[in-house]
């Protein structure tokens, strides 16, 4: 995981579904009040499974104000705070 300005960067290739809900929720518990969002890079060659997984279940997580399509189609921005 890496973080750079106010953004919190984590990698979940080769991860399973489980496994990449545990590593998110460990980054939303690390966050810090100056980390405004987490882009959660999740790849999109080897199928959407996880894309589809992390835009799903943390539309409804109570850390994340709302969730947005990233840079590219392997990434998703959780957006923890307004700038």
């Amino acid at each position: 995981m890496r973080i750079q300005s106010g953004t919190m960067k984590l990698d979940l290739h080769g991860m399973t579904c489980a496994q990449a809900q545990t590593a998110i929720d460990a980054a939303l518990r690390r966050a810090r009040p100056s980390t405004y969002r987490l882009e959660v890079i999740h790849g999109y060659h080897g199928g959407t499974e996880l894309r589809d997984m992390v835009r799903r279940v943390y539309a409804k997580h109570p850390k994340v104000r709302r969730v947005e399509l990233g840079l590219n189609p392997g990434s998703t921005v959780l957006v923890l705070r307004e700038y």
